[in-house]
């Protein structure tokens, strides 16, 4: 069974930079995409960046982060990143990750990680 384990979240200022990874243990195949989302308190979840495990083709941005958020992998390590930049008060969030395999049915979710900017 696949688990996904995030980590790099924490306390930043606006206009700060932070790193999120998300660790998958057990195997990932070919169509396999990951991807963050986050949660603002009172708001619902949104997608933030998908990348496809095999490929790297990255896609689905959100508009409010195109430009200062990049999703990237290493496949050898089978690990996610999100590269958050110029951080605004309005990406405080808890950060999930989330794998999808859908040749396989599979969906998995991260615990969460929060990310705090405070201005």
């Amino acid at each position: 069974q696949v688990q996904l384990v995030e980590s790099g979240g924490g306390l930043v200022q606006t206009g700060g930079s932070l790193r999120l990874s998300c660790a998958a243990s057990g195997s990932l195949f070919s169509g396999d995409a990951m991807s963050w989302y986050r949660q603002a308190p009172g708001k619902q979840r949104e997608l933030v960046a998908r990348i496809f495990i095999t490929s790297g083709v990255t896609t689905n941005y959100a508009d409010s982060v195109k430009g200062r958020f990049t999703i990237s992998r290493d496949s050898a390590k089978k690990t996610v990143y999100l590269q958050m930049n110029s951080l605004k008060s309005e990406d405080t969030a808890v950060y999930y990750c989330n794998l999808r395999g859908p040749l396989r049915g599979l969906e998995v979710w991260g615990q969460g990680t929060l990310v705090t900017v405070s201005s």
